[in-house]
């Protein structure tokens, strides 16, 4: 059975107890909890901690333990989204030890689910920043391979601003990309977490690389995007992608959610789809977010057990 849950980033005024009660009160099943070393965020969604890898003491693990039993929720993965290709290679090697750190807490809880991004340094090329992907990530997924965490990497480009251009900051954007990724890293414990969305604005076919990639399906991300053709027809596909795309709240934007679950269900996954909120109309105030993941909820349970 597919789990329904959402990602805890959208609640970042909420602590850790209460977005566990707000899941358990609205018939939710998990939550996918941001990780971020506690500080700045450095764009927006990011930056919140919900769970501190820097302060996980013994105590610290059963009261969240013991939270999580007593409200009948589980964390579907621990998420932290930086970019560990990043050309500053002193910041990249932060971003890279606290995915580490990150991973080792998923074990701890007994989360087993890491997500985070491959990152990217948006001025090199495809084949310049896969040697640099070559260098850094063999170490993080032997690291989640002593820790029996499997890490989903998320198919975001991470291109919307100006900052990102030209070609966002995370290198696994696409199918091919993956195909090659897990070539160069053929481990059980390195796989996706799936997002249709950004698959909609790049105009690649969303659900065939589920039947492909099967077993890599480690997560799954409920977001939905709207393409406005009359937008692209104007800027092309070279803009910036918030000039001609805008993402959604499920079942308002462009994905056919009934043949995605469908191809879910043909594949066997059994895993978590949380849904991640970056719609800006579902944003004016606290109620209008919890009624946004409240909406997105009903709409989902038509596809699934809720």
């Amino acid at each position: 059975m597919i789990k329904l849950g959402f990602v805890s980033a959208i609640l970042a005024d909420l602590p850790f107890e209460e977005v566990i009660a707000f899941a358990s009160e609205n018939r939710f099943a998990c939550v996918e909890m941001m990780c971020w070393p506690v500080g700045k965020a450095e764009r927006r969604y990011a930056g919140v901690t919900h769970i501190d890898a820097n302060d996980l003491s013994p105590e610290r693990i059963n009261s969240i333990q013991e939270l999580l039993s007593e409200k009948g929720i589980s964390v579907s993965a621990l998420g932290y989204y930086p970019n560990p290709l990043e050309a500053d290679r002193e910041q990249a090697a932060f971003f890279v030890e606290h995915i580490k750190k990150v991973i080792s807490a998923s074990a701890q809880l007994g989360i087993g689910v890491m997500n985070t991004f491959i990152g990217r340094n948006p001025q090199k090329n495809i084949e310049d920043n896969f040697s640099v992907f070559k260098e850094t990530w063999p170490s993080i997924v032997e690291h989640a391979e002593d820790q029996n965490v499997k890490v989903g990497i998320e198919n975001c480009p991470l291109y919307f601003s100006g900052d990102e251009w030209p070609a966002g900051k995370n290198l696994a954007y696409c199918p091919a990309i993956w195909r090659r990724m897990f070539a160069e890293i053929p481990s059980n414990n390195f796989g996706l977490n799936y997002d249709p969305s950004h698959l909609i604005w790049q105009h690649i076919d969303y659900i065939k690389p589920l039947y492909e990639f099967k077993d890599k399906l480690f997560h799954v991300h409920i977001k939905d995007a709207k393409l406005h053709r009359d937008r692209l027809d104007e800027v092309g596909i070279l803009a910036t992608p918030l000039e001609y795309h805008t993402p959604k709240l499920p079942g308002l934007g462009d994905v056919d959610w009934g043949s995605f679950f469908s191809a879910l269900t043909d594949v066997g996954y059994q895993g978590a789809a949380c849904i991640e909120v970056e719609d800006r109309a579902y944003e004016g105030s606290p109620e209008i977010i919890k009624g946004s993941l409240i909406q997105s909820r009903n709409y989902l349970q038509q596809f699934m057990v809720v």
